[in-house]
């Protein structure tokens, strides 16, 4: 399966490397292929830089440390989504056919999509613990 981890996914792992959201992030490396789009990337650097300077220089070795495919956004695309923030994100990961989008962001949890499916991190666990 391919998975894409939003920004909010990364940033938790980053910050609390104990979290479910780490927890996650680890098993779709793990067992999966995780996918990031650029987009996910300007946006973790942006809020990382803002909110939390300090965790700047253990960004870069997470990055460089995580297997992830990298897709580009995609600007033009059918599906819309509230935050046009989201929408290159959401166009990258129906183009790169990804399977599920891990996400915090109630403007991708609230997509009726059958593919790609988006869900929390509990509800990733949960699927991953149940099929596994």
């Amino acid at each position: 399966m391919r998975i894409l981890a939003d920004t909010n996914i990364l940033i938790s792992a980053l910050l609390w490397p104990n979290s479910r959201p780490a927890k996650a992030l680890l098993h779709a490396v793990r067992y999966h292929t995780l996918v990031l789009c650029d987009r996910n990337l300007f946006e973790f650097w942006d809020v990382l830089k803002r909110k939390a300077p300090q965790a700047l220089q253990d960004a870069e070795v997470f990055l460089a440390e995580l297997s992830f495919e990298l897709i580009p956004g995609v600007e033009n695309g059918q599906k819309l989504i509230r935050d046009v923030k989201d929408k290159p994100i959401l166009n990258a990961a129906i183009v790169a056919e990804v399977d599920i989008i891990v996400t915090g962001d109630k403007d991708f949890l609230s997509l009726n999509m059958e593919h790609p499916r988006t869900m929390t991190v509990a509800q990733y666990l949960e699927q991953e613990t149940a099929e596994g």
